[in-house]
């Protein structure tokens, strides 16, 4: 996915030799979505993730129009920003604080970025007047990608690349750090890869893979959350702004089309289908989107995306294995973040510090926080974890 080929992408930019190995065909799992909204977290409370993850909003712009140069393709990005209705007066209060925080915050050298709070219904923008009761919030940070755009994009870039070698429908039958050996089984046959280091970005499988090569742990290391979202026909204008509230995206995209979604879901039967919950999803839409009420939909999509036990991305060397590299997690914000992420991972590799993590992003970081890991341990404190 969108890990994966950022991983693979840097990590040959930096004339390292590169084998990508992927279970399906590359970006079609989670990667392979509809939604592609970027939203900043939010500006009060300012921390070193947040700081991460704005630095990360920020370049990504440049980063993508250096491989569509390269390329000739197209992502489809935008930074169109992003309407959200307060719909009662504490919410308002709310915002007004976080557009003080957001003045103070969103710098990036002369760039500034901001969360005004206005009066009524957005200009341009028809939205049912009750969500606007206290006005709404448009934050200028914000922007759009299309997913399987960006996909492309990374696939043909990584194409270009002379020291390459991707292979698809390849399952890994055994990860042996120690020996850095690595056996996976392709066309019905087994083949043994040696490698420096691995980078594991296997979306919530990863957490599997990770898991196996660490001591037992009380609790799972990450675990897949499903999400069900929608294609409609709705031409919203391609430059006008997502709107969200209370977990509903509506992203309009090129082309007279809009996403719609999403849910999330621990608990699932069948992580491909689709069911009432994206009806519901569609149905609060309609209602609060009038250009929404009449649209087709041309697609509905199911995907299990991978959420770290600490819910932030999860990258960086294994404990005891400093030759095992995590680029994994990153719920719901990793398309504004993976291509920062891929740099921080190839540090570990590189001996460098391009793009150093905040602590709660590391492996052993998330292990002490949310299993009482101590650092440098060869296994769980056992007193602290209660395993």
């Amino acid at each position: 996915g969108v890990m994966g080929l950022w991983g693979a992408l840097k990590a040959a930019e930096a004339r390292l030799s590169v084998i990508l190995i992927d279970a399906g065909e590359t970006g079609r799992g989670a990667s392979g979505g509809l939604l592609g909204a970027l939203f900043p977290w939010m500006p009060d409370r300012w921390s070193a993730k947040k700081q991460y993850q704005f630095d990360a909003l920020v370049s990504l712009p440049a980063e993508v129009a250096r491989l569509e140069a390269l390329t000739g393709l197209s992502a489809n990005f935008r930074r169109v920003g992003r309407i959200i209705p307060l719909s009662r007066p504490h919410l308002r209060e709310i915002a007004l604080r976080h557009q003080r925080d957001a003045e103070t915050n969103w710098r990036a050298g002369s760039e500034r970025f901001h969360w005004h709070v206005r009066e009524g219904m957005p200009a341009g923008a028809t939205i049912d007047p009750e969500s606007c009761d206290a006005g709404h919030v448009l934050d200028t940070l914000a922007g759009r990608i299309e997913p399987r755009a960006l996909v492309r994009l990374l696939r043909t870039a990584l194409a270009l690349q002379p020291k390459v070698r991707v292979i698809e429908h390849a399952r890994l039958v055994a990860l042996d750090p120690a020996r850095s050996r690595a056996n996976i089984a392709a066309s019905g046959s087994a083949m043994d890869i040696a490698f420096s280091h691995v980078l594991v970005a296997a979306g919530a499988t990863s957490f599997f893979i990770l898991q196996s090569l660490l001591p037992p742990l009380p609790k799972p290391l990450g675990q897949g959350v499903k999400g069900q979202a929608t294609l409609m026909r709705a031409d919203l204008g391609p430059a006008s702004p997502v709107v969200f509230l209370d977990g509903l995206y509506v992203v309009p995209h090129a082309g007279g089309l809009a996403a719609v979604g999403s849910t999330s879901e621990d608990v699932y039967d069948d992580p491909a289908t689709t069911d009432a919950r994206l009806d519901d999803v569609v149905a609060r839409a309609r209602a609060l989107l009038p250009a929404l009420r009449d649209a087709d939909v041309i697609e509905r999509w199911a995907g299990i995306r991978p959420k770290a036990v600490g819910r932030d991305p999860l990258v960086g060397p294994l404990p005891g294995h400093a030759n095992v590299i995590a680029l994994t997690g990153g719920f719901k914000i990793s398309f504004g973040v993976a291509h920062r992420l891929a740099v921080s991972a190839l540090d570990c590799v590189l001996g460098r510090s391009l793009a150093p993590l905040p602590e709660g992003f590391t492996v052993e970081g998330q292990l002490g926080k949310e299993m009482g890991w101590r650092r440098g341990a060869a296994a769980l404190d056992k007193a602290e974890s209660g395993h």
